[in-house]
């Protein structure tokens, strides 16, 4: 690699199979004096006292867009099988090494629309009475490996990899406790984890396919560290110095500083240094590339033609009453008002008929003339509803009107008009959702690939395949095959369905934009069954 050197510019030496880049500017934050902290020796107010994933879920807005991490495209293949992996950078540093601020420049230059920013200070352990005391005289070891939960911190970044979901404690530095709420995160296409003892694992390094070292001058990141340590957790500037020659300093030298030898790439100056920056940008690109999931919707469409209807769809019987509902709301001539009252009459027919699926035992209960009756109940512990917005939603009153209590949660999905992929958007389901049976509702299924990321996010939150129940007024035969055959266990419940869809993935003959039609609004000339729009408010 080619290097520049002299005054304010920066020089790029490689070694083996690693790259130091090290500045030679005087310039920058060179200056101590300007960065030093307007303080005095009295509390200031507390202005964060607990940890921060950096990237609170949905959105993560930078300067110029907005990145989103509550979602992603797809982390699996048509099968339903799991695809190319989360690609992991792991930013390590000495304490107020400026780690967040490059892990932000990096997210905004890489450009890239799914990212979890994770910190690694969400991991302390729980203190003990005993510890507690310690730490209030700032005499606890926080810069120390043991003061980090290190099983529950690899088994959160081995499952953010795999594009699962998983749950981030939420540390308070005043009670130097977990709060009782937890946040959830899901998968991304690029996971940057930052803490002191990023490297500090042996099993935390096998999961990272990069690792940055952020190598900031001592003094810099003492001045840091005070601003942050008074401003922001409320603590007295001679407490900030007791606990930094004791404990942070010392645990630099012994823990940290030697960690720079596993690292990749060596970043002088933090965010300021763009040159290191662009050099990691092109190298994720280049990876991100080789990782690219083909969503081949072809493929899709052609996999399973000329096979019989898989056992686990169910279609509701076609009564003279039925046909005549599905003549009614198939009918580019019937008005709004019509068409609505007759899909709630189908809705609610099709739930009633799902319902019929699920497990139930013996019941006997006396009646009023005292003789026993031998009945049925749900053998299970919940029912929660699930609608992939927006035209899901249309189905939950019809859900409501028969299960009492139910629990409903909601998923958006839209086609990426670019690359024709799903990409989940929006996410938001009850707790304890992996105990319960789940029926998933969208009016429409085409060619199924919605309907199959809303089954992989379930699945993702631990909700088990068979008790999983998907129930669409109207599905093509694709779609049926489609989700049939990457997830075998899941049981199919409609109305009708239809043999073909056409080269824009329409059902045909079909029934139109479900979701337009049902709202009043106007419907894209390059529409798709599949497609989701954003929620009604």
């Amino acid at each position: 690699m080619s290097a520049v050197c002299g005054d304010g510019r920066v020089s790029a030496m490689e070694c083996g199979d690693k790259t130091s880049i090290r500045c030679t500017s005087g310039g920058g934050e060179g200056s101590l004096d300007r960065l030093l902290p307007s303080v005095n020796t009295s509390l200031s107010p507390r202005k964060r006292t607990t940890s921060q994933c950096k990237s609170e879920p949905p959105l993560l807005r930078t300067s110029k867009r907005t990145i989103y991490t509550a979602g992603r495209p797809p982390w699996y293949n048509e099968h339903g099988t799991q695809s190319k992996e989360a690609f992991v950078i792991g930013l390590c540093g000495g304490s107020a090494s400026g780690k967040t601020t490059v892990a932000r420049k990096i997210i905004e230059a890489l450009d890239v629309p799914w990212v979890v920013l994770l910190s690694m200070d969400s991991f302390y352990k729980v203190l003990t009475a005993e510890q507690q005391l310690l730490a209030a005289n700032n005499d606890y070891n926080f810069d120390h490996p043991d003061a980090f939960d290190f099983i529950l911190l690899v088994h959160t970044v081995r499952k953010l990899k795999q594009g699962k979901s998983v749950k981030i404690p939420i540390y308070d530095f005043t009670t130097h406790g977990r709060q009782k709420e937890w946040k959830t995160v899901y998968g991304a296409s690029v996971i940057i984890f930052e803490g002191i003892m990023s490297f500090a694992d042996k099993e935390l390094l096998k999961l990272l396919d990069m690792k940055i070292f952020v190598d900031t001058d001592s003094d810099i990141r003492l001045v840091r560290r005070l601003r942050r340590d008074i401003t922001e957790r409320g603590r007295d500037i001679e407490g900030v110095i007791k606990q930094y020659n004791k404990f942070v300093k010392p645990a630099f030298e012994q823990y940290i500083e030697p960690t720079m030898r596993l690292a990749d790439i060596v970043v002088p100056r933090g965010g300021g240094n763009m040159v290191a920056i662009d050099l990691i940008v092109q190298h994720v690109h280049s990876q991100l590339e080789e990782r690219k999931l083909r969503w081949d919707m072809a493929a899709l469409a052609s996999a399973h033609q000329a096979q019989p209807l898989p056992q686990t769809l169910s279609v509701l019987e076609s009564t003279p009453q039925v046909r005549g509902m599905h003549t009614i709301i198939r009918n580019k001539e019937t008005s709004r008002d019509e068409f609505i009252f007759y899909s709630k009459r189908l809705m609610r027919l099709l739930i009633e008929r799902a319902l019929s699926f699920l497990p139930s035992q013996v019941h006997i209960v006396q009646t009023p003339q005292g003789e026993d009756y031998e009945g049925r109940t749900f053998h299970g512990k919940r029912i929660t509803g699930v609608s992939i917005l927006r035209a899901g939603e249309t189905m939950e009153p019809a859900l409501r009107a028969v299960c009492k209590d139910v629990r409903i949660g909601k998923i958006l999905i839209q086609t990426n008009q670019d690359t024709g992929e799903p990409e989940l958007h929006y996410l938001r389901l009850p707790k304890d959702i992996s105990e319960d049976h789940v029926i998933l509702m969208d009016c429409t299924v085409s060619t199924g690939a919605a309907a199959m990321m809303a089954i992989r996010v379930l699945l993702d939150h631990d909700v088990q395949e068979d008790k999983i129940l998907l129930v669409s007024l109207l599905m093509a035969e694709m779609g049926v095959h489609s989700v049939a055959y990457a997830f075998p266990q899941v049981k199919i419940i409609t109305t009708a369905v239809d043999k073909k869809v056409n080269d824009l993935f329409h059902i045909i003959p079909g029934i139109g934009n479900f979701g337009d039609r049902y709202f009043g609004t106007d419907a894209p000339l390059d529409w798709s069954d599949d497609d989701m729009d954003e929620p009604s408010c």
